[in-house]
């Protein structure tokens, strides 16, 4: 009997019926969301089709399954043909049919057999406060964690929970909740940050991972660039408003029914390093911004406490980029947000350095 594991993924495709034109489509798809040229669909194709599933062995801790709920929202691949064709997700207790005994079974069967080779997907983050705050089969979320990471090649935290603590670590923090950085020092991590993170993001990587063998390049908060490399605002179809200082001043007025810039009632997409602008949800139906709702920056780092999420904060003229969003040395405001520093250290960098408010911004060029 042909072990389904050692199976290159291009055999499993053709006994499943997947024919080259649907595959080479997928290949295209994948490429463009990994910004890659279409000059490399070929070497991608090549790069799938040989590859062999990797085992995938998936963790949920203090969450609301809104992670999961997002994987199983995928299009590109589906959830379907993601599991079946391109992973082995031989463990994940939200989806899979085993309960109880038969789980931690499967797990720790996954962890011998597929030692330093398998993925570990992680979402929620870990309580410190109390180890029964939070439990699986009895065992801790914070004893489970290392015990799965430490036969890992590579773990993703998926979610702003597994990436940065998330609800649960918001001020005052009652589980002392923590992210997965905060305890594994020693393996290669991956954040994929949101509340809950992009489906197709989420698949992308692991896409990634499949093609290379290797993470993708990441920014200084463990993001794959080819997602968080660019700012929400940069990408936002509303920004020639913004930079016409048009703003919708309640979410009812004549701005708001024009389409005007959200940014006075609250929207964070200055200082938020996503692709939802562009992926958008759904199928690509939509996102918060083009639905009227500003962003609430769930990717970056402890977005919960930053100034509220219908405060609009000062940020400095010009071109908002990458390259001043993290000037951290030159005290730009947004700097000071992807660092998670408080509202007066913020206010201050607008008073020392001649940033503009919101006020100012409003008047048109």
């Amino acid at each position: 009997m042909t072990d389904r594991k050692a199976e290159t993924l291009g055999a499993i495709l053709r006994k499943n019926g997947v024919s080259r034109r649907g595959f080479l489509k997928f290949c295209t798809t994948t490429a463009s969301l990994m910004a890659l040229p279409p000059s490399w669909v070929p070497t991608l194709a090549l790069a799938l089709e040989q590859a062999r599933r990797p085992s995938v062995i998936w963790l949920s801790f203090q969450e609301c399954t809104g992670c999961t709920e997002s994987l199983t929202r995928s299009h590109s691949p589906s959830l379907e043909s993601l599991i079946f064709d391109y992973i082995s997700l031989d463990y994940h207790h939200t989806l899979q049919v085993a309960s109880g005994t038969a789980a931690e079974a499967a797990r720790e069967q996954a962890m011998h057999e597929n030692a330093g080779k398998y993925l570990l997907v992680v979402d929620g983050s870990i309580p410190l406060g109390n180890p029964g705050y939070s439990t699986i089969a009895g065992i801790s979320n914070l004893q489970m964690l290392k015990e799965t990471a430490k036969g890992a090649a590579a773990i993703v935290a998926v979610g702003n929970c597994a990436a940065f603590g998330g609800l649960p670590k918001a001020n005052p923090n009652p589980t002392g909740a923590v992210s997965v950085s905060d305890i594994i020092t020693d393996k290669p991590i991956i954040n994929v940050s949101g509340c809950p993170p992009i489906p197709v993001v989420i698949t992308g990587v692991l896409a990634h991972y499949l093609t290379f063998g290797k993470l993708p390049e990441l920014d200084q908060y463990n993001r794959p660039k080819v997602f968080f490399g660019t700012s929400i605002h940069d990408r936002c179809y509303r920004r020639p408003f913004y930079d016409k200082g048009l703003f919708a001043s309640t979410f009812d007025d004549e701005g708001a029914k024009k389409g005007w810039c959200l940014y006075k009632l609250g929207c964070k997409g200055p200082m938020t390093y996503n692709a939802c602008a562009t992926a958008k949800w759904n199928q690509g139906t939509s996102w918060p911004v083009e639905s009227g709702h500003g962003c609430l920056g769930c990717s970056e780092p402890d977005f919960w406490d930053a100034g509220g999420f219908y405060n609009a904060l000062s940020i400095p003229i010009g071109d908002v980029s990458r390259n001043t969003a993290y000037a951290g040395a030159a005290g730009l405001v947004l700097g000071a947000a992807a660092a998670g520093l408080n509202r007066k250290t913020k206010a201050e960098a607008v008073r020392n350095h001649g940033k503009v408010s919101i006020d100012d911004l409003e008047k048109p060029s």
